[in-house]
């Protein structure tokens, strides 16, 4: 089960595990402070909600009584413009300069997906396909990013290897065929899950839907191929294209019919927004 506050606190540890020795050293314990989390860029904005979890954790830690606010300018999923104040801080300067870089870590990574999955949403408008996600996150991030996704308009694949079955190439050879594998999956897992093979031919397409699949997989093929495919499969089964999608015309791969197309770069290859922190010549509450 994730939590939030679990992933913080691993994240303090890794950048604070003996303390801030930087701050602690010229910062003195009672100033206060005030900032502005500032958008350096147009983006999507995903990820405010953790602000005041990693300021609250940091001011926990190194024992500070009063506590830092943050006030948020903006909401997960507004589009952002360059200079647009995000959100202001105000409190103890010990406390969130040791919690500026994750936070701003966290803040950046989630808008750098969403930004991502909402210009993807855009080349496709109009079409009937749907952009959505993969399994390929950083480890320990998957729900804040898959968060993420749909923030920026996109839908989301399986959660995990639990919650769904997606028998792929390996999975066909160590079953010995799609028809095995297919077979053998529907006779153990629950009558309401879904069923999905990846296939890289029209035979593979033609096997899946003889095996009854739910869910078909169209690895790497061209869009010629993903045409035929989708006119073979004829509503019987989703279908879903995949590979290396970020380097091909999203809205070509569209216009072939199919109802998804899955990006794993939506996620393992994220720049992240440019934000930053910038504190006031002098505190000021909010």
């Amino acid at each position: 089960m994730f939590n939030a506050q679990k992933l913080i606190e691993i994240a303090l540890d890794e950048d604070a595990a003996w303390g801030d020795v930087t701050t602690e050293s010229c910062v003195p314990e009672e100033k206060t402070i005030s900032g502005e989390f500032l958008a350096k860029e147009n983006t999507v904005v995903c990820g405010l909600f953790l602000l005041q979890m990693v300021f609250e954790e940091v001011r926990r830690r190194i024992g500070v009584s009063s506590p830092v606010s943050v006030r948020l300018h903006a909401k997960d999923g507004d589009e952002i413009r360059e200079g647009t104040v995000l959100a202001s801080v105000y409190g103890s300067a010990r406390a969130i300069l040791t919690g500026e870089r994750v936070a701003l870590n966290l803040l950046q990574q989630l808008s750098g997906v969403a930004a991502g999955t909402r210009a993807a949403v855009k080349l496709i408008s109009g079409t009937a396909a749907k952009i959505c996600d993969t399994r390929k996150t950083v480890p320990g991030m998957r729900v804040l990013q898959k968060y993420a996704v749909r923030v920026g308009g996109g839908v989301n694949h399986r959660m995990g290897l639990s919650d769904g079955v997606l028998i792929k190439d390996n999975h066909i050879a160590a079953a010995g065929g799609i028809a095995n594998a297919v077979e053998s999956a529907r006779e153990r897992v629950s009558h309401t899950m879904r069923i999905e093979v990846e296939v890289t031919g029209l035979e593979g397409v033609r096997e899946a839907l003889a095996a009854g699949a739910d869910i078909i997989l169209l690895d790497n093929m061209d869009n010629d191929e993903m045409t035929e495919a989708v006119r073979m499969v004829n509503g019987r089964a989703v279908t879903e294209a995949s590979g290396n999608m970020l380097g091909k015309d999203l809205r070509a791969v569209a216009s072939t019919g199919v109802d998804l197309i899955s990006i794993g770069g939506l996620t393992h290859s994220v720049r992240s927004a440019d934000i930053s922190l910038k504190f006031g010549a002098a505190p000021k509450a909010i």
